[in-house]
C-alpha cells in the first residue's frame, strides 16, 4: 500500500454495528482493495451525527440490557497503560466519565493525571454554550505535539461535542491527531472501540443517531466514597428552542425503579453520605413508562426509606415539577430542602420564544406551592441573558422576577446559539456590549441576594458533610450544608466524611466560615 492509500484509509471507519457486521473483517476485506474502493466503502457505511434525523426519531428501538459485562478478550487490553478523561460540562458528564473509568479500569487500564505517562486520553465534550466548544478544539490542539512525540497515544473525543454533525466533520477535517470519535449512546462500546483504535490504527468513528438502551450493572469509579452520582433517566423530549441536548443525548428513557432503588441501597451499604439522582430533565422520570405509573415523587419516596442521610436531585424543569413530587418532599427526613429550578427568563413572551411552555405566572405559582409545602426551601436557578430581541423591559422582568422569589444563586449566561436549534437561525437585533451590560447588572443582584441569604446563617449552627481539605488551606475543612452552602470551617481531620455541626462566624458572598462544634457527632 502506498503512503497516497494509507492516508486516505486512515480517514474513518464508522463501525456502528447496526450497519456493520465485524469491524475487524470489514478492516481485513480493504488491506488490497483500490483507495477508490475504501472511498466508496466509507461513503456508504459513514453517517455523521444528524440534528434533523435526531429530532424525529423514536424510542420504539430503545432496549433495556440487565446486566452488561465486558468480554473476557478486552480485560487484558490496557495492562501496563494508563488513562486520562478531561470532563467538560454538566453532572451528566461527570457521571459518564466515572462509567468510561470503571470500563477502562476492567481492561486493565490504569488512571493518571499526567498526560505525559497516558496511552489514551479521552476529552468528555459539552455542547451546550460554544464557550465549551472552544475550550475542547483548544485543548485538542495542546494535545497535538503529544501525538507527534508518541503515536501509539490514542487521543479520543466522547460525549455531547460528538453527537454533533458540525463537530465531527470539524475534527476529520482539521485535527488529524484524533484516533478516535464516539457519542453519547454508546458509551458501553468503549472497549471495542479502544480495541478498534489499537489494533486497527486507523480513526474510528462510531456515533449514534438512533436512540440509546438503557443498560445495568456498567462499572463505575466513583470520585470519592462520600457522595455519589445516581443516574435515573437519559435524553430530554422538551426541545427547547435554544438548547442542544434533546439532539445529542437523545429522548427520554428512564431505568426501571428497582434497578435505581438496588443501586442506592448498594451506596448506603458502603457508606456513601448522599446521593444526588440524575437526569437532564429529572422530573420527567417514569413517563415514558407504559407498563407501571411510577415518576420522580414515587421514586423519592422509596428512596428516602433507604438508611443514606442525604438525597437530591438536579436538573428539574418546571413543567414536570408536579403535586406529588411536592408531597413527598415535603416530608423532608433525607429529601435535602434545595431545589435548582431553571426559569430562563422572567418574561412569558420570551419564555414562549425559548419554548419553555410555561409563565412567569404559572412558575410564580409553582414557586409558591413549594414554598407552602417546604417553608425551609432554597432555591437556585439558570437564567439566559439576552435570548434573540429580548428588550430592555423584558430583562427587567427576570430582575424582578429574581426578586419575587427570593433566589439564593444562579448560574447566568449569555445567549449561545447553538447550530442545528430553532433559535440559531432567529434574527437577533441586540449588540453584544448590550448583553455584557444587562449580564453585569443581573450578575450584581445575584451576587447580592447570595450574600444576603448568607447573612442570616451568621452565629447560627449548621449540619455540614465533610467533604475533605479546602481547595485554598490545608488547614481548613470544607462540606455543604443541607441549602447547599459551602462551609469552610476548622475541626479536626476525623470529621471528613461525616456529617458534623459547624457555627457559623462570618458569612460571605459565596461561602460560611465556621468552627465546629465540640463533640459534634454525626447527624443519621
Amino acid at each position: 500500500m502506498n503512503e497516497k492509500q494509507r492516508k486516505e484509509q486512515s480517514q474513518i471507519k464508522q463501525s456502528n454495528p447496526a450497519d456493520i457486521k465485524s469491524d475487524q473483517d470489514n478492516l481485513n476485506r480493504l488491506k488490497d482493495k483500490t483507495s477508490d474502493d475504501f472511498i466508496k466503502y466509507f461513503e456508504a457505511t459513514y453517517e455523521p451525527p444528524n440534528l434533523r434525523k435526531a429530532q424525529k426519531r423514536g424510542k420504539q428501538d430503545v432496549k433495556y440490557h440487565d446486566n452488561f459485562e465486558i468480554d473476557e478478550q478486552f480485560k487484558g487490553l490496557g495492562t501496563g497503560r494508563k488513562y486520562l478523561i478531561r470532563t467538560y460540562g454538566c453532572q451528566m458528564n461527570e457521571h459518564d466519565t466515572e462509567v468510561m473509568s470503571g470500563i477502562l479500569e476492567e481492561m486493565g487500564y490504569e488512571a493518571t493525571t499526567n498526560q505525559k505517562e497516558a496511552d489514551i486520553i479521552l476529552l468528555n465534550t459539552c455542547a451546550i454554550r460554544e464557550n465549551a466548544e472552544n475550550k475542547v478544539f483548544g485543548e485538542i490542539g495542546h494535545l497535538k505535539p503529544l501525538k507527534v512525540e508518541n503515536p501509539d497515544l490514542i487521543i479520543g473525543v466522547c460525549g455531547c461535542m460528538s453527537q454533533e454533525e458540525s463537530v465531527v466533520n470539524r475534527i476529520l477535517e482539521k485535527h488529524h491527531q484524533v484516533d478516535l470519535i464516539f457519542g453519547t449512546h454508546n458509551i458501553h462500546r468503549l472497549p471495542q472501540l479502544v480495541e478498534n483504535a489499537h489494533l486497527s490504527k486507523e480513526r474510528v468513528v462510531e456515533v449514534w443517531s438512533k436512540e440509546g438502551d438503557v443498560i445495568e450493572n456498567l462499572p463505575k469509579r466513583r470520585q470519592g466514597n462520600i457522595k455519589a452520582w445516581v443516574n435515573i433517566m437519559y435524553g430530554c423530549d422538551k426541545f427547547c428552542t435554544y438548547c442542544i441536548v434533546p439532539y445529542t443525548r437523545g429522548k427520554e428513557r428512564s431505568r426501571r425503579p428497582e434497578d435505581i432503588i438496588q443501586e442506592v441501597r448498594h451506596l448506603a451499604a458502603q457508606g456513601y453520605k448522599e446521593v444526588t439522582l440524575l437526569g437532564q430533565n429529572v422530573n420527567a422520570y417514569g413517563k415514558d413508562f407504559d407498563d407501571i405509573e411510577f415518576g420522580l415523587g414515587d421514586l423519592m419516596d422509596e428512596i428516602r426509606k433507604i438508611d443514606i442521610p442525604r438525597v437530591r436531585f438536579t436538573t428539574s424543569h418546571p413543567r414536570d415539577f408536579d403535586d406529588r413530587l411536592i408531597e413527598v418532599l415535603a416530608k423532608g427526613g433525607n429529601l435535602m430542602p434545595y431545589i435548582h429550578l431553571p426559569v430562563q427568563s422572567g418574561n412569558s413572551n420570551v419564555l414562549k420564544l425559548m419554548g419553555r411552555k410555561y409563565t412567569r405566572e404559572q412558575y410564580l405559582e409553582l414557586v409558591g406551592k413549594i414554598k407552602e409545602a417546604i417553608p425551609n426551601a432554597s432555591f437556585t436557578t439558570d437564567i439566559i441573558v439576552g435570548f434573540p430581541n429580548e428588550t430592555e423591559e423584558q430583562f427587567e422582568d427576570t430582575l424582578s422576577l429574581y426578586d419575587e422569589v427570593g433566589f439564593e444563586g444562579a448560574y447566568t449566561f449569555i445567549f449561545s446559539p447553538r447550530d442545528g436549534t430553532p433559535a440559531a437561525k432567529f434574527n437577533d437585533k441586540i449588540s453584544m456590549d448590550e448583553k455584557k451590560e444587562r449580564l453585569q447588572r443581573l450578575n450584581k443582584k445575584v451576587n447580592t441576594l447570595s450574600a444576603e441569604a448568607m447573612k442570616k446563617y451568621e452565629g447560627e449552627t449548621v449540619k455540614v458533610l465533610v467533604e475533605g481539605e479546602s481547595k485554598n488551606n490545608p488547614d481548613v475543612l470544607a462540606g455543604y450544608t443541607e441549602h447547599s452552602k459551602l462551609v469552610n470551617f476548622t475541626g479536626p481531620r476525623t470529621a471528613i466524611g461525616q456529617i458534623v455541626e459547624v457555627k457559623i462566624t462570618e458569612a460571605k458572598t459565596w461561602t460560611l466560615d465556621g468552627v465546629m462544634v465540640e463533640e459534634s457527632v454525626e447527624v443519621s
